[in-house]
């Protein structure tokens, strides 16, 4: 069979994503999926297993993750194309590479968004009870599928508002906190989201590394906007732009939601770690304790909202991630088709997946903690890849001349090493999904494998990645 691409690197008719998105559109996508308030349901937890050093373990985080946004940097302006890290392994490393980094943060993208989406419909359930959790998740699945089904630049126009509700309500958080703290004094002192609050003996590093693990669960999704690197206009320079701008700018309103909130938590790091049961609410409690409820029941209403459209741009990332595995011959060739420049066939069976996992979870009570507890080994094990690809392309294959040996080598092999280091810190759970996920592609990998040596499947693959790499 011949490749998808034209001998330009172009999509023939059919195959082709339009090029219709900027700067800002690209923006748009990553803090919807990362979103802007994203630490409020993890806080507590942080800042018990921090020792109060909860700003700090965010600081840690967003330099832990700037190696892994660096490298995104790096192969999206040589490989500029759908698939992201899948297109990324592949050229670096090989094909077979590229199939296991595309299949394993595939895990990431499917279940990521239905995270999202059953914290929308955990949130409408406790504004309008009535109605059960797993209708308000559906609900919000079959809208946000429709705004991605209409097209991309849509979907973003509509993203922008609900993204500038977010940033309003998070705005009017931080506001609300300072004048508190300007008129009745902070619970904790002003270092201590810095360096501890002293309730669990003297500052430990090792506390703060322990907490980074989970932090970094909330930058999970600033990746996807690699994925929109063929609709993105203007170049792949833009996409690596927007990557690291996204991940600065989150960096900054973690640490600053963190730091607001802890003066205002009235328990001690110790006594949330005593009781766990108070770690999921804890910013929520500190919220009502120092401003109001009514400021807990916007953040609510915002994170409702938001979750919802955090899930559809990790919905449209892995309608992309599957476009672009079958236009390489690596899932069905029906997913590799386009209308009108949209990748709706590859949407519909993204959505399809994410709605049963999203309604499957919402209707048990132990569903959140099932699915929260493997959603980050897929993505991981991709970065670990992805790292391993920037060292293959530009040092092991020299395909864009003579490596940067800091750029190339040293911060890739950095940021493996901590992407490995959170892997070894992950719930055994998660482990063993993602060591019974890895096995499944092994065994579809191999099974193509035999296929392509029978029928030559595989024939101008290495064109497509030296088209879309020139």
């Amino acid at each position: 069979m011949s490749d998808t691409r034209t001998t330009d690197g172009s999509a023939p008719a059919g195959h082709g994503l339009r090029r219709s998105l900027g700067f800002r559109d690209l923006v748009v996508y990553g803090l919807l999926f990362i979103a802007p308030m994203a630490p409020v349901g993890v806080y507590g937890t942080l800042d018990a297993k921090s020792h109060g050093a909860v700003a700090l373990v965010y600081v840690v985080a967003t330099v832990a993750m700037a190696f892994t946004a660096f490298s995104y940097a790096q192969m999206v302006r040589v490989v500029p194309q759908a698939g992201s890290v899948f297109a990324y392994a592949r050229a670096g490393l090989g094909k077979e590479a590229g199939f296991i980094a595309g299949w394993m943060v595939m895990l990431d993208y499917l279940l990521i968004p239905a995270v999202a989406y059953l914290f929308s419909g955990i949130a409408m359930n406790s504004l309008v009870p009535d109605v059960s959790r797993w209708v308000w998740t559906a609900l919000a699945v079959v809208i946000t599928t429709f705004l991605n089904l209409w097209g991309v630049r849509t979907a973003a126009r509509v993203g922008f508002l609900v993204l500038a509700l977010e940033i309003v309500v998070l705005l009017v958080f931080v506001v609300s906190a300072v004048v508190m703290l300007a008129r009745d004094g902070a619970h904790r002192d002003w270092l201590s989201p810095l360096a501890g609050d002293g309730t669990q003996g003297a500052f430990a590093l090792s506390a703060v590394i322990g907490a980074v693990s989970v932090a970094v669960l909330s930058f999970l999704g600033f990746d996807a906007i690699a994925s929109f690197a063929e609709e993105v206009t203007g170049g792949s320079r833009k996409v690596a732009q927007a990557v690291l701008f996204c991940l600065a700018l989150t960096g900054v309103l973690f640490v600053a939601q963190t730091y607001l909130v802890a003066l205002l938590e009235p328990l001690s790091s110790a006594r949330l770690a005593a009781e766990p049961g108070k770690q999921g609410s804890a910013f929520y409690d500190a919220v009502d304790a120092s401003v109001g409820d009514w400021l807990h029941n916007l953040v609510a209403v915002s994170k409702a909202i938001g979750a919802a459209f955090a899930a559809l741009a990790g919905q449209a990332a892995a309608g992309r991630l599957l476009f672009a595995m079958a236009r390489d011959r690596r899932l069905p060739r029906a997913l590799a088709r386009t209308d009108s420049g949209v990748p709706r066939a590859a949407l519909v069976c993204a959505a399809v997946i994410t709605l049963v996992a999203a309604v499957w979870a919402a209707r048990r009570d132990d569903g959140l903690d099932k699915l929260v507890s493997v959603v980050d080994i897929g993505a991981l094990t991709a970065f670990t890849l992805l790292h391993a690809s920037v060292v293959g392309w530009f040092a092991v294959r020299r395909r864009s001349g003579p490596p940067v040996w800091w750029r190339h080598v040293v911060v890739p092999v950095l940021g493996a090493a901590i992407t490995i280091a959170v892997i070894v810190e992950a719930s055994g759970t998660s482990q063993v999904v993602g060591a019974i996920w890895l096995a499944i592609g092994l065994t579809v990998l191999l099974t193509q494998r035999g296929r392509r040596e029978d029928g030559g499947m595989d024939a101008g693959a290495e064109a497509e990645t030296g088209a879309g790499a020139g």
